[in-house]
């Protein structure tokens, strides 16, 4: 893959923007647990190996089991995911690709039986920006370095 521009260098007011806006996550009431479960499920969506490979390890520092990445792109066919979990990534399923579902009822009634209205908000914000770090890093093909052997092992 051949990255098409720096867009850091090429907008650097645009993308300090972007970096502020991604640092209001840390302040955020939901878990960074389900944070980073959303990022790695929109990413996997979208396609952007970047944003794979920056949060995968991010979500196991975080808390998240290796079993949950492992399954995470068939997690309606897992047991691992609690309903709270299987709320928030319908949701950012269904906003993802919301040329396709509208954002339908169903999955907002899931939303609102784990979620209060904050953290529906709060929830909306980070799928948000994940898929506008997507759009980014795809539509500008930003490349993801190689990793060192001791991830393979680790």
């Amino acid at each position: 893959m051949t990255p098409r521009m720096n867009y850091y260098k090429a907008a650097p007011d645009t993308m300090k923007a972007m970096i502020a806006a991604e640092e209001t996550i840390k302040d955020l009431s939901l878990p960074e647990v389900l944070c980073e479960l959303v990022k790695m499920r929109v990413s996997q969506i979208n396609g952007c190996a970047f944003c794979l490979d920056l949060h995968a390890p991010a979500a196991r520092q975080a808390g998240v089991s290796q079993q949950k990445l492992d399954v995470l792109a068939a997690w309606r066919e897992s047991p691992v995911f609690d309903d709270r979990e299987r709320a928030a990534l319908a949701w950012a399923e269904a906003l993802t690709r919301i040329e396709q579902t509208g954002a339908p009822d169903s999955d907002y009634r899931l939303l609102a039986a784990s979620f209060d209205e904050r953290e529906r908000v709060e929830l909306t914000f980070v799928i948000t920006m994940i898929n506008a770090w997507n759009r980014f890093a795809v539509g500008f093909r930003q490349p993801h370095t190689r990793r060192e052997a001791r991830d393979a092992a680790g």
